[in-house]
């Protein structure tokens, strides 16, 4: 959604509550429940947010959201079946108490044991899933950092069919690397299991006008943290100062040659008029 226009302004909501229902507390907790297990990751859970059909996700609410990837998830994983949701989601319509044992593929509880995620719940594991790994990989000097504070960057121009994390409002723009927050996963490979691809995340400060024009005030700045798969460096910054120092070097050539084609006239038309007059015998 990032970038894209027609929503109007974002209205905070005074003395919001952290849940407006404990439906929300509860959702809140399961999905991150099943990340600590190790049954998904933070990036595949967004993706999966994503995946939803936009006229379904923008009728939604922000848990509403959360519980349509946490269903869709579980049932790819083959935690859990599209059945028991049915069987229970009937249960819960009909007034009665949803069933407590696993649901076959008939829709009948069984004496099986209730499927189990591997893995103990620690928060090693739920900061991996979340994406951010061992608290080590942030500062591992052996992911040599592109940029450094201060160096002029663009933002690729890149429409992946994929998930990411570049909004749409500041790809092809020029910034500025404010600050190197360290080593993190690469949400674009990590959300569909194609590898961790760890690199630098930066803070990348961008003019206000240079992402939506001269009607935005001189002063404003925007901060986006993009990772270096995201950026190149702004090697035209260079080639600007160039051209304009050619530019400057050229003018006064330019200036004599224009002097050079405006005389030239004027002595063709002094010579014109000292033919025109009459010779002494």
């Amino acid at each position: 959604m990032g970038g894209m226009h027609g929503f109007g302004p974002v209205i905070p909501e005074r003395d919001e509550p952290v849940f407006h229902a404990e439906w929300e507390r509860r959702m809140f907790a399961l999905a991150l429940a099943m990340m600590g297990r190790r049954a998904f990751n933070v990036d595949e859970f967004r993706r999966t947010i994503e995946r939803m059909p936009p006229h379904q996700y923008l009728a939604s609410t922000y848990y509403e959201r959360w519980m349509y990837a946490l269903e869709n998830l579980l049932i790819e994983k083959g935690v859990i079946q599209r059945t028991e949701i049915d069987v229970v989601m009937a249960a819960v319509r009909a007034g009665a108490s949803p069933p407590r044992a696993p649901v076959d593929a008939a829709g009948h509880e069984s004496d099986g044991p209730v499927p189990k995620v591997g893995g103990e719940d620690d928060s090693a594991s739920l900061a991996e899933a979340l994406g951010g790994g061992a608290r080590s990989l942030r500062h591992d000097k052996s992911y040599r950092p592109r940029f450094k504070a201060g160096d002029r960057v663009i933002a690729r121009n890149i429409n992946p069919e994929h998930h990411t994390r570049i909004p749409r409002y500041v790809r092809g723009h020029q910034g500025i690397i404010q600050s190197d927050w360290g080593v993190f996963i690469y949400p674009d490979t990590h959300a569909h299991c194609e590898g961790s691809k760890p690199q630098h995340c930066y803070a990348v400060e961008f003019d206000a006008r240079e992402l939506w024009g001269s009607d935005f005030p001189a002063g404003d700045r925007v901060y986006v943290d993009l990772w270096e798969d995201y950026l190149d460096a702004y090697a035209a910054a260079g080639a600007t100062d160039n051209k304009s120092r050619n530019g400057q070097a050229r003018k006064p050539r330019a200036k004599a040659a224009m002097t050079a084609r405006s005389a030239k006239p004027a002595r063709i038309r002094a010579a014109q008029q000292a033919a025109s007059k009459p010779h002494d015998a």
